[in-house]
């Protein structure tokens, strides 16, 4: 099985259609990492976060996998 990794995220929605779930407006930041994108629905958060997740492994280097052996001695 492969590697878990946990990535942990600041969603600030500035505004949501009463009428419309689907359209909010927001910016997600990652901790640790600099700046923050900005969405205008749903389908923008999901892809924002998608896009964080498909890192390179050099960049997840500074989070210690879930499931590695060594983290949990």
């Amino acid at each position: 099985m492969g590697k878990t990794f946990m990535d942990t995220y600041v969603i600030r929605i500035y505004r949501r259609d009463e009428h419309d779930p689907r359209i909010l407006v927001g910016v997600v930041e990652e901790v640790g990492a600099e700046g923050n994108r900005a969405f205008g629905n749903l389908d923008e958060l999901w892809s924002v976060l998608n896009s964080s997740r498909a890192k390179t492994s050099k960049d997840k280097k500074r989070n210690k996998p879930l499931n590695d052996k060594k983290a949990k001695e």
